[in-house]
């Protein structure tokens, strides 16, 4: 006799799905069952869709490429391209030239404000004095610095240019305290200093 009401039902499906956990056997029992099914799946499946293949897509405007035929059993073909494997013209690296005055003028004046620290200056104070002289992009490196700690209190000698381009010379300008390693680059404001060290 069929069964009728959803409370018929409800007790059915009850049954069905508390029969696996009645007891360890069922559980085992039904575990196995499962997974013999999903196997089985696993490989009646494909077989009954079949893979799709795959097209080809045809080459690009610009390109040619050339297939190779084979006989039946080789290795399958592989294309080939007469794309260029590397740049056709290589960049262009910047020549040293003569350093520009100006560039050294700026870097004694940064370098006369950097030895510039009396006691009680602020930092923000000698900051400040740097700013004219500096990138906006520096500046925020500089504000870490503490005056106190700079270890020079004068330029003692002329700035020496070392390796200068068009746009940035390396400048070394002598100190009471440590040589300075100065780099002055050529921003739309003019010269001014991007980065500093101790020369060895």
């Amino acid at each position: 006799m069929p069964i009728r009401t959803n409370r018929g039902r409800a007790a059915v499906y009850r049954r069905l799905w508390g029969w696996p956990l009645r007891s360890p056997r069922h559980l085992m029992g039904t575990l196995i069952f499962l997974a013999i099914l999903v196997t089985a799946l696993g490989i009646v499946l494909p077989k009954v869709v079949g893979k799709p293949q795959a097209k080809a897509s045809p080459p690009g405007p610009g390109t040619t490429t050339s297939m190779t035929t084979t006989a039946p059993g080789a290795a399958a073909p592989v294309p080939t391209s007469n794309l260029p494997t590397r740049l056709s013209t290589p960049l262009a690296t910047p020549t040293p030239t003569t350093p520009n005055a100006d560039a050294l003028r700026v870097a004694k004046q940064w370098a006369t404000a950097w030895v510039n620290h009396p006691d009680g200056m602020t930092s923000e104070q000698w900051l400040a004095q740097l700013k004219p002289f500096t990138t906006e992009e520096y500046l925020p490196v500089l504000a870490t610095v503490a005056p106190e700690n700079i270890p020079a209190k004068k330029v003692t000698g002329e700035p020496v240019a070392g390796t200068a381009y068009a746009k940035s010379v390396q400048v070394t300008i002598p100190t009471d305290g440590p040589k300075l390693a100065i780099t002055v680059v050529s921003t739309n404001a003019g010269w001014r200093v991007a980065d500093y060290d101790q020369a060895h």
